[in-house]
């Protein structure tokens, strides 16, 4: 019998927030089928990420908040076992129904995963180390690994494209620009364990200066991706992101003034409407590029 402890850290709707990359994926695919976008799409939100969560959780042993989770409650050794089983589940299910490529990069990620968080290697207390690795596994490589998934193709095909290439580039990017203020809640908890966050390092004012900075050259970079390859959506795209911005300056605005607004509350507000915002406009990138539109016509 699995815990209501272990349900909750498994964290499952804390997917939503990571899919905008596999949609944007997705708008990318040329030789997608209805069986490898619903098998990808399951097993690494359903369960790669949730496995992700709470192998990191039964290290982290968090007592405050965490991304998902306003109060964890205590994890308890069944947490540990579960996140391992649904790893093994989706290199199985991965290696099946979608291809072998597909499941050796569904294996990649998993180890990286558990160095983040295990006592052993900790990536999570380095501040610049476990912010590019994060940053590259969860946005360059999780693109490629959905794209390989969707499409069935060979390493070598995506790494000779390079609009997927440059698409991998600015998943990463963006996650760049946005993950340190996921962190900026969790100064206090993360100096209790001795983990040095680049949030930490660059100061809660800081990660909000450091958070405009690489987000409008994000931006930049994705305007003139869309110009080369989805001519027509730049407008949409930069329309998509006015509430994230909106809010993101209401937010530092507090900030400014009583840095005790860098909280859980409001930092999960910005990820809700980021992971909103990106996964309607890549869904629409995605009808935009493909048969499928012809539906709605």
């Amino acid at each position: 019998m699995i815990s209501r402890s272990t349900l909750l850290h498994l964290r499952f709707p804390f997917s939503f927030f990571l899919l905008p990359i596999y949609f944007f994926a997705l708008a990318l695919s040329p030789n997608f089928t209805e069986s490898r976008l619903l098998w990808s799409l399951v097993i690494i939100h359903l369960l790669l990420y949730p496995a992700s969560n709470g192998y990191n959780s039964y290290f982290d042993k968090d007592e405050e908040s965490i991304g998902g989770l306003k109060n964890p409650p205590q994890v308890k050794h069944d947490l540990y076992i579960v996140s391992l089983v649904l790893d093994v589940a989706a290199i199985l299910l991965g290696w099946i129904y979608v291809s072998k490529l597909f499941a050796a990069m569904l294996l990649a990620y998993g180890l990286i995963s558990k160095a983040y968080s295990h006592p052993r290697i900790r990536l999570k207390k380095y501040a610049i180390g476990g912010w590019l690795v994060v940053c590259f596994f969860q946005g360059f490589y999780t693109l490629l690994m959905a794209y390989a998934g969707i499409n069935n193709f060979e390493l070598m095909n995506m790494l000779t494209n390079p609009k997927v290439m440059w698409a991998g580039v600015l998943a990463t990017a963006q996650l760049l620009a946005t993950y340190p203020i996921t962190q900026v809640y969790q100064h206090a908890e993360d100096g209790r364990r001795g983990d040095h966050t680049l949030s930490r390092l660059l100061g809660i004012r800081g990660t909000f200066y450091f958070a405009m900075i690489f987000f409008t050259a994000t931006t930049a970079g994705f305007l003139v991706f869309f110009h080369r390859y989805f001519p027509g959506v730049e407008l949409t795209f930069l329309l998509m992101q006015g509430p994230v911005l909106i809010f993101f300056f209401y937010w530092f605005w507090k900030v400014w003034r009583n840095e005790a607004a860098a909280d859980y509350t409001h930092t999960m507000w910005i990820n809700f409407l980021s992971g909103l915002c990106l996964n309607t406009f890549f869904v629409y990138l995605f009808l935009h590029n493909s048969n499928l539109v012809q539906l709605f016509n």
